[in-house]
């Protein structure tokens, strides 16, 4: 058995002749011999030609007081700004979007809206400050309560914002 084992093992070894290697070679050598590279020539590098900055003549442009300047340039007046001394108003503590306008009245010849901020209704006229963002009502409609909001935006300055609470439908039934 050990017999036949190491027979088939010989047979086996023999067939990894190196007869086609020989061959592969052979082409291998004369692909080589015939192939001829071909290389582009590099263009020519462009010449520099230096720059000399005079900064001694300019202004620094990271100077604390040009930026200061420009700052006091853009702003005449010092622009528009919310009135943070005023005692605020109860309704100053909700932000506008967890309110909702649920109705009107009409007393004296005045129109009051009824504004509902979590369980709890509460009537505003116009010229009252509601909501987080120095909101002031501007006007009374049957379906709207419009509001002038003083809000900052990204460079930090001062902006009006428009905003509105629409009259909501009641979609609460009754049981």
């Amino acid at each position: 058995m050990k017999k036949l084992a190491l027979v088939l093992c010989v047979l086996l070894l023999s067939a990894c002749g190196d007869s086609d290697v020989q061959e592969v070679r052979q082409w291998m050598k004369q692909v080589d011999s015939q192939t001829r590279p071909s290389v582009k020539p590099l263009q020519e590098p462009k010449t520099f030609v230096p720059f000399a900055y005079a900064s001694a003549d300019a202004p620094d442009p990271f100077s604390p007081n040009k930026l200061l300047a420009e700052l006091a340039r853009a702003r005449p007046g010092g622009g528009l700004q919310p009135d943070t001394g005023r005692r605020k108003e109860f309704l100053e503590g909700f932000p506008l979007d967890t309110m909702k306008m649920v109705g009107t009245l009409q007393k004296g010849g005045a129109m009051f809206a009824l504004l509902q901020v979590d369980r709890s209704v509460y009537q505003v006229r116009a010229g009252q400050y509601l909501g987080q963002n120095f909101g002031q009502i501007t006007s009374i409609t049957e379906d709207a309560v419009n509001v002038k909001e003083v809000v900052q935006d990204a460079a930090g300055d001062w902006v009006e914002r428009m905003s509105k609470l629409e009259l909501q439908d009641s979609k609460e039934s009754t049981q």
